[in-house]
């Protein structure tokens, strides 16, 4: 009895993700310590978020993306190379290295970044391939680590030591995160069935919607604090936010549009996504305010993009 209550009141939860999704954003601003208190949680829920993508990976398309070597080859060249290098490029047009170096570093975090580990899981929450989101997120998270060892040099120069970013330990921790969540992954699916999977559906995306909502609590903790002490600041990192994640979407739909309308928005989702997380993790969290500020107000975007790229995933049902 007890388990089909909490089976519906996830599915309910679920069927209802991008609203509550975006409910948890002010709810998140306005509670700090509870947020304080989920901090320590970010590598389970990592780790729940990934059992859960590969919970539901669709074997037979997961085969016809295969059968594409080159999309993925270019999505994830794009994401690991072609993206950090447009942002470095536009913070120099910017003069950001000189003015304002603590966002200059923000900024370059995001731009090495792999794609966020949520990721399939808000693109299932749209109705997009989260398969190939999926896909493409390994491949661009085991890519990480000789990516930064080409770029984070060359980006972040003095700023902070790259060798963290470059490491093999990093490509360990990747590859026990990612192998011990498919194996997990693997398990549940053999135990629980792809029929009554299927069948409870909506109650996976209710157990998603509360995964992400510990990285939304987590990350929104010194949000509402810099908000009343430098408003304008808090308002232009805000925009700058916004108007890179627009700018990744954008351009990614743009330059795979001959993939397919689905295929593009999905690599659109992956590669404006970026997983600052795991960056400000790999340089120790220590962080300038401005750049930690940066960090946190990137989130918006993310956790909004299931109600913000609604007209984009309409059209693509409509096509």
């Amino acid at each position: 009895m007890l388990l089909a209550v909490l089976d519906r009141l996830l599915a309910a939860l679920g069927r209802r993700g991008s609203r509550a999704l975006a409910v948890t954003v002010p709810l998140a601003i306005a509670t700090p310590p509870l947020g304080r208190a989920l901090q320590p949680w970010l590598t389970e829920a990592v780790f729940c978020l990934l059992i859960l993508s590969f919970l539901r990976l669709d074997v037979p398309r997961l085969r016809a993306h295969l059968r594409r070597p080159r999309l993925l080859l270019a999505a994830t060249v794009w994401t690991a190379l072609g993206v950090p290098l447009l942002l470095a490029a536009a913070a120099h047009a910017a003069g950001l290295p000189e003015r304002a170096p603590e966002l200059n570093l923000g900024l370059m975090l995001q731009a090495l970044a792999s794609p966020l580990m949520a990721g399939p899981s808000l693109a299932a929450l749209m109705g997009l391939d989260a398969t190939l989101v999926l896909v493409t997120l390994v491949l661009g998270t085991l890519a990480l680590p000789l990516a930064a060892a080409v770029l984070a040099p060359l980006l972040l120069g003095s700023a902070l030591s790259a060798g963290s970013l470059a490491g093999p330990t990093l490509l360990f921790r990747l590859v026990i995160l990612l192998g011990g969540s498919f194996l997990a992954a693997l398990a549940l699916r053999r135990i629980i069935g792809l029929p009554r999977l299927a069948r409870h559906n909506a109650a996976v995306d209710g157990v998603s919607i509360l995964a992400l909502a510990v990285f939304v609590f987590a990350g929104m903790g010194p949000v509402a604090a810099a908000a009343r002490a430098a408003p304008l600041v808090f308002a232009g990192l805000t925009a700058l936010a916004f108007a890179t994640f627009a700018a990744l979407f954008l351009l990614t739909t743009w330059l795979f549009r001959r993939a397919g309308h689905a295929e593009a928005l999905s690599l659109g989702v992956m590669a404006s996504q970026r997983n600052m997380g795991l960056m400000v993790a790999a340089v120790g969290g220590i962080l300038p305010p401005t750049a930690w500020l940066y960090f946190a107000l990137c989130q918006f975007p993310i956790y909004l993009s299931p109600l913000l790229l609604r007209p984009f995933v309409r059209r693509r049902n409509r096509d």
